[in-house]
């Protein structure tokens, strides 16, 4: 692989990181693949976290020189590309869609918090890049059929799809951090109990009424899908100012 100008983050070409075959760019072909790197790499942050997943941990688990790797993935941003890749293969594109394009467009955001619920570190990763392979192609291409329903034309209903990534990114987020967070309770009991003190100081009756309101279902599901249908039902409601 070679850097090119203006190729965005990674500085490698996308064409020869998608459409070139599964090879280094020099000597002999070892005992190892850019699948295996891969793989290896996904592994480590699953189970250790982003920030575990370096070159020089990958090369371990696949018995390679580090030096090596760079033949594959010139830098860490490039593998992450493979990374993201590489797992987005688990969203399923072979479903058939119902042609109410809001119905579907919610069933890709349940499948997309699903798969960045197993893997964690997509919801940091897939904001910050634009990744452009052949899984994440595939999944975009479903996304988009789901969406021509809607009579939005093909630039607004990727603007769309690239809406709801973000949001359902940015919740899993918030997600794993409450669930990190509920590791502590002794922290929460004590954020209770601060925000009943708050709004009881009638300086803030806004948040007051909020606290008071009757109670709706806080399971991680039933908030997602709530946020979820808010964020669909909005935006049929917009279209007509397209």
């Amino acid at each position: 692989m070679t850097r090119a100008e203006g190729t965005g983050a990674t500085g490698v070409d996308p064409r020869e990181l998608w459409l070139t075959p599964d090879r280094p760019r020099r000597g002999r072909r070892p005992a190892f693949s850019r699948e295996a790197i891969t793989v290896a790499a996904v592994a480590l942050a699953d189970t250790e976290g982003i920030d575990a997943v370096t070159m020089r941990r990958v090369a371990a688990e696949v018995g390679a020189g580090v030096m090596s790797l760079y033949s594959y993935a010139p830098d860490k941003e490039t593998l992450l590309d493979l990374m993201i890749d590489h797992v987005n293969g688990e969203l399923s594109t072979s479903g058939p869609l119902t042609g109410e394009w809001r119905a579907d467009l919610k069933t890709i955001g349940h499948l997309q918090r699903d798969h960045m619920l197993r893997h964690p570190w997509l919801a940091t990763a897939v904001p910050a890049r634009r990744t452009l392979g052949p899984r994440t192609l595939a999944f975009l291409e479903h996304a988009l059929a789901a969406l021509r329903p809607s009579g939005l034309d093909g630039g607004a209903r990727l603007e769309v799809f690239a809406q709801l990534t973000a949001f359902v990114a940015g919740h899993v987020a918030h997600e794993v951090t409450q669930a990190e967070a509920a590791q502590s309770p002794g922290r929460a009991t004590a954020e209770a109990l601060y925000l009943a003190t708050v709004a009881a100081d009638g300086h803030h009756p806004e948040l007051a009424e909020a606290l008071a309101s009757a109670g709706r279902p806080v399971t991680p599901d039933a908030t997602f899908a709530r946020f979820l249908n808010r964020l669909v039902d909005g935006l049929d409601a917009g279209l007509d100012a397209d």
